[in-house]
């Protein structure tokens, strides 16, 4: 197909041309205004003399016409997959595709989006659109066909917005009269204080009708908490204690409608960190010695400890005729402390303290109570320990992890960290225990013992016992049988990590979730979940992972470190999986919490519907009901025009676009041509002229 046009290409700039013919209208308003004889034939010649200095041409351009370009964005997506909607999909692709084939002279572009990369942001096709036609120009598009359930998340707020200008036709999968009932998050809180309540505000939505309650399930780490009633669309507030730093994985699960479009959404997972106020420490001194100010130092240190402080300054035994009103000393308050809030502290310490009667045995029943319902309990034993006025011998023996033999030793000897010491995380790794003999200073002060529950994590003079650990009911006891820990801290033949090892020791009392000595850990990265087994086991068992649809692996690990064994599952579904190796069980959430792809999964034309008329194209559904077969409009082509949709009819936009193979330039100004009718200009006004004057 060949196309002619004439083009310029002026020998002067145009200002100069522009000048020149404004001359030549001059002189030839002046011949006329004289009444000169051949003025029309000089101005003839000039307009001949401009013409030439623009140097026209004719062009013939050779052009091709090219195919339209139509897009069908086909959505891939996690909603996409409920009920019929996949098949409904495949059939009306196929349909799609062979339609726009017969309709000749058209290129299919398929532009798949599955909305795999991010849950969170939901089902995205105009970006995946722009993509795909990001080599394409704008004028070649003929048409966009949409195969979606129309709950896209980033519909352009006006047609203006789109990289094309052609028409949009939406074909929506699903059918009318979807019910689906789901729980929307209105304030999921992120952080916890360890041992309050947070509250969690939630409705339930009920899309499609329905009135009826529903039972709503609160779980925490697994583990059920709460069962409460929710009436559609109303706030329900639901206060959750937070039982341990770290995350605590909080499920509300609300129960599936006989006829729900899918129970996938019925439920909502958020992990609240947990996180520890102040903590309240109370010291209790006994005997005088070189390293009670050790541990009031290490406690006053950190910001976040809030210690109290109880010194045996004076025992009942000491009697010198001392008036009670000239004491200096300020009477401790012992009944409040040891009686009714002894349930605020986090943690009590007892360092070299005796049974001098100065605490009543009552109280160390309120001890061994406040242990064994939750709290923790470390006692840092001296030479007394050994003695029949020592702890053991008192109600706190009931809970102690070790029983002394009567004997103490008193020689040079290093600690070491024991065989369940290498693998308990409160030992593991110290700086210097993996060096024999261990790289740090000697003590001369150890009390004998024999482990009577717990574990011994470090040894000490002829490997007996010297730092034992042992769960009692709900809380914790740590035992340490020596008083020599101050020689660590003063620096004594370089010391040793003293720091390290006491804040361990604290953080595994406060059940910090990193120290436990058996625990089952999932971290998700993407797709895929690291298991970590921490276990003072000799043997560890596999993990049996259960994805959201209830399919299970079984996953072997693989020892990495003394106690630690790991393995690594690529996830195959999003959602929560369910990790357990029959003693433990662990929850991990794999993508988005509550990905918006699912909050509302019920198919609709009225998301989109605006757009798509803006461009002059449709929105529809392409299945009648529940079970219905796709029937799709006819396919057509149409010129420029403002609409390219009906009832039964969907149109593309025949472009004219065209390409240009070949180019074909004729000058009409310079060479034969244009001399001839300079010259033929000439002549005719001498010829004029020359006959005016004969």
């Amino acid at each position: 197909m060949d196309q002619y046009n004439i083009s310029f290409t002026p020998l002067l700039p145009w200002p100069a041309i522009a000048g020149l013919g404004l001359l030549a209208l001059a002189i030839v308003a002046l011949g006329l205004y004289m009444r000169g004889r051949g003025t029309l034939l000089r101005g003839l010649g000039l307009g001949l003399l401009l013409l030439a200095l623009c140097d026209p041409a004719l062009v013939r351009e050779n052009r091709t016409g090219l195919r339209e370009v139509v897009a069908l964005v086909v959505d891939q997506s996690g909603s996409q997959s409920i009920g019929e909607r996949k098949e409904q999909t495949l059939e009306a692709r196929a349909e799609l595709e062979k339609g726009l084939a017969a309709l000749g002279n058209v290129d299919v572009r398929v532009i798949e989006s599955n909305g795999a990369e991010g849950e969170a942001d939901g089902t995205r096709l105009f970006s995946a659109l722009n993509a795909g036609l990001s080599d394409i120009p704008s004028d070649r598009i003929g048409a966009v066909f949409m195969l979606t359930d129309g709950l896209v998340h980033d519909v352009p707020a006006s047609a203006d917005q789109l990289s094309f200008k052609a028409p949009l036709h939406v074909f929506v999968t699903g059918h009318e009269g979807e019910r689906d009932r789901r729980i929307e998050l209105v304030e999921a809180p992120r952080f916890g204080i360890v041992g309050k309540d947070q509250t969690i505000e939630l409705k339930v939505l009920d899309t499609g009708g329905g009135s009826e309650p529903a039972v709503l399930k609160v779980r925490r780490d697994g583990n059920p908490v709460a069962t409460m009633f929710a009436a559609p669309s109303e706030t329900i507030r639901v206060p959750v204690r937070i039982e341990h730093g770290g995350p605590n994985v909080v499920e509300l699960e609300i129960d599936a409608l006989p006829d729900e479009l899918t129970p996938i959404n019925n439920k909502a997972v958020l992990t609240i960190e947990g996180v520890r106020d102040k903590l309240k420490v109370l010291l209790v001194s006994g005997e005088p010695h070189a390293g009670e100010r050790m541990w009031r130092n290490l406690l006053k240190s950190d910001a976040n400890v809030d210690l109290v402080h109880f010194t045996i300054l004076r025992p009942p035994e000491k009697q010198d005729g001392t008036p009670i009103n000239e004491l200096s000393l300020i009477a401790f308050p012992t009944a409040d402390l040891f009686g009714r809030k002894i349930s605020e502290f986090d943690l009590i310490v007892f360092d070299r303290y005796s049974n001098q009667s100065v605490l009543p045995l009552v109280y160390f029943d309120n001890i061994v109570r406040y242990v064994r319902e939750g709290g923790a309990l470390l006692l840092a034993a001296g030479p007394d320990f050994a003695r029949p006025e020592g702890l053991y011998y008192s109600p706190l023996g009931r809970i102690a992890p070790a029983r002394p033999d009567g004997s103490v030793t008193e020689h040079a000897f290093r600690a070491a960290i024991s065989k369940d010491g290498a693998k308990h995380p409160v030992t593991r790794g110290l700086s210097g225990g993996s060096e024999t003999p261990p790289a740090w200073s000697e003590w001369f002060r150890q009390v004998n013992a024999e482990v009577a529950r717990g574990t011994s994590v470090l040894s000490g003079a002829d490997q007996k016992p010297l730092l034992v650990l042992s769960r009692e009911g709900k809380g914790r006891v740590a035992l340490l049988l020596t008083d020599q820990m101050w020689l660590w801290a003063r620096g004594f033949e370089g010391g040793g990590p003293h720091l390290d090892l006491l804040r361990r020791l604290a953080h595994w009392l406060m059940k910090e979730p990193e120290l436990e000595e058996e625990a089952l850990r999932a971290n998700v990265r993407g797709r895929a979940i690291e298991i970590e087994r921490q276990s003072l086991l000799p043997e560890t068992p596999p993990v049996n992972v259960t994805a959201p649809s209830g399919e299970t692996t079984s996953v072997t690990l693989s020892a990495a470190e003394p106690g630690l064994s790991r393995a690594t599952l690529e996830a195959s579904e999003l959602g929560l999986y369910r990790l357990s190796d029959g003693l433990l069980s662990v929850l991990a959430n794999v993508g988005p919490e509550n990905p918006r792809e699912f909050q509302d999964v019920v198919s609709t034309t009225e998301k989109l519907r605006p757009l798509a008329e803006a461009t002059g194209g449709t929105a529809r559904r392409i299945a009648s009901g529940a079970g219905g077969g796709v029937a799709l409009p006819r396919l057509i082509a149409m010129r420029e025009s403002p609409a390219y949709g009906g009832e039964d009819y969907a149109a593309i936009k025949r472009t004219g676009s065209s390409e240009v193979k070949g180019v074909g330039v004729l000058p009409l100004a310079i060479g034969f041509l244009g001399l001839l009718a300079l010259l033929g200009g000439v002549a005719a006004a001498w010829i004029y002229e020359g006959r005016k004057q004969g």
